[in-house]
């Protein structure tokens, strides 16, 4: 089998940009949390189709934690790289923004990391693309990922262990 050709992080760069509507709001005018979050798994999973130039699905989403609201009116942009590669999965940093375009505004509201596989033609997870952290700070990202997804899989295998020692 051939190697993987390699990419760069900035290689699988999404920026997606949405107005925030009324009918994704609660009545306070604070737009849900759970449609930021379907905005996020959309850039991640963005991200991650355009790295291995393949169908994606979520595999996990990190804790995800709102620092400021975001209103009816803002301008919601995410930012999603991919940050760590194993060998069918890529984990993806992204992270949202709230803009009052009228006043140029922009704050950080919150950023997520979440966990895609690639899926070859018959659904099957297939190799992805490794990817090459170039900036000092691509490199933090990359060994960070790598230190989550270490701890993503121990989790696993104690989850998957509790199940079969409570189902016995």
């Amino acid at each position: 089998m051939a190697e993987t050709p390699r990419k760069t992080c900035k290689a699988s760069h999404i920026t997606l940009s949405q107005m925030m509507q009324p009918d994704q709001a609660n009545v306070m005018g604070n737009v849900h949390g759970g449609w930021i979050m379907k905005l996020v798994d959309e850039a991640g999973g963005l991200a991650c189709i355009r790295h291995s130039n393949s169908r994606c699905v979520t595999v996990a989403i990190d804790q995800m934690t709102f620092k400021h609201p975001i209103r009816i009116g803002d301008l919601v942009v995410l930012e999603a790289d991919v940050s760590y590669t194993g060998r069918t999965s890529m984990e993806t940093e992204v992270n949202v923004y709230a803009e009052n375009v009228i006043t140029g505004q922009r704050w950080h509201t919150n950023k997520a990391y979440l966990v895609y596989v690639a899926l070859d033609e018959n659904g099957r997870p297939k190799p992805v693309p490794p990817v090459i952290p170039e900036t000092d700070e691509e490199k933090d990202r990359f060994e960070a990922g790598e230190a989550r997804q270490t701890h993503r899989l121990k989790q696993a295998r104690l989850a998957e262990k509790q199940d079969k020692n409570g189902q016995a």
